[in-house]
């Protein structure tokens, strides 16, 4: 560990590779604390490049818990957190609107962080069990099209970088590389940032982890989801080329709203938010999540634009396929508890 340790000491990148590797020694409890806090402490100081990035989550993608089949044009929608908006959770009521448009999300999260109810928080509230096995997750994302991963079951070795995060009380790049992590092969991406600054960074990371198609984008009030308070920014990552955009509700037929609108709360009141999303009651959170999910919807290629997207976001809520896709997960959730008790 030492090499790597001089090389960030003295301000120099390193490779994809050695990131890699340090990172394999990490993982494999070979490293002390205080190793661990000095690697991510000189990552951060020197500020991370593309390379270390991609090399991170390479290194924790291979040693994930490993799924044995793969699904074709998965995609996965999540943001980094850290906005501090407080708004309910956006992206896992999205989820189940681009499952329900018929395309296939592998849904990765976890629970609070930096906002009161994390995506793991809210579906636990709904019934959604955390810690279904491998093969039952696969099984469940084939026939319903949208499972969710939870990332410390999905990542059990991550344990003793978390205890030196914790420690440390500042953020690092662990606070922003969740969304990558997936250990799923995504073909496509929806990926929310509340750092305006690295739209850039996080898009060329997603090329070099082989994404098809992929939406980077930073919402109206630095929020880390699409938002319908103001102007939004966006890169599409399409097949290597990236391409600009800003995006305005009023461009795609929506209203105006201020971010309070949106503010959630508890696990318990954010389960309600997304069932009434979900159930087609009118309003601000509704028309947040056919943003996003349209967003979505876009990302993964089955829509021409954003305003196609959306159009496909409220069929699938108002038809009801959307909250179908939420109820198959529950009640085989329901189901697998049953079965081990």
């Amino acid at each position: 560990m030492k090499f790597y340790l001089e090389k960030l000491a003295a301000k120099e990148a390193l490779t994809q590779l050695e990131t890699e590797q340090a990172m394999g020694k990490i993982f494999g409890d070979e490293i002390s604390d205080s190793e661990i806090a000095a690697f991510l402490i000189g990552l951060k100081t020197k500020g991370e490049t593309v390379e270390e990035i991609a090399g991170i989550v390479q290194a924790m993608r291979k040693n994930s818990r490993s799924f044995s089949t793969q699904l074709p044009n998965l995609i996965d929608n999540c943001g980094t957190g850290g906005d501090g908006s407080k708004s309910f959770n956006i992206s896992t009521t999205s989820a189940f609107v681009i499952a329900g448009a018929g395309i296939t999300v592998a849904k990765h999260g976890n629970r609070s962080i930096s906002s009161k109810t994390g995506s793991a928080d809210v579906l636990e509230e709904l019934g959604v069990s955390l810690d279904l096995p491998t093969e039952l997750t696969e099984e469940i994302l084939a026939e319903n099209g949208i499972s969710f991963l939870f990332a410390p079951y999905v990542h059990p070795k991550i344990k003793s970088i978390m205890k030196v995060r914790k420690d440390l009380k500042i953020p690092t790049v662990f606070n922003y590389i969740g969304p990558l992590t997936n250990p799923m092969d995504l073909d496509y991406q929806l990926l929310g940032i509340s750092r305006g600054d690295m739209l850039d960074t996080f898009a060329d990371v997603l090329n070099m982890l082989g994404r098809k198609r992929a939406v980077v984008l930073n919402g109206a009030g630095s929020m880390d989801e699409a938002s319908l308070a103001g102007e939004n920014h966006l890169v599409l990552l399409d097949e290597g080329k990236m391409t600009r955009k800003t995006l305005n509700p009023e461009d795609v037929g929506l209203p105006v709203y201020d971010n309070s609108h949106i503010v959630g709360g508890d696990a318990k009141e954010n389960a309600e938010i997304l069932l009434s999303v979900l159930r087609g009651e009118k309003g601000p959170c509704r028309d947040t999540v056919v943003l996003n999910a349209g967003i979505g919807i876009f990302a993964a290629g089955r829509a021409e634009t954003v305003q196609q997207g959306i159009f496909r976001a409220i069929e699938s809520i108002d038809s009801g396929a959307a909250l179908e896709k939420l109820n198959y997960l529950i009640d085989k959730s329901s189901k697998y508890r049953k079965a081990v008790i």
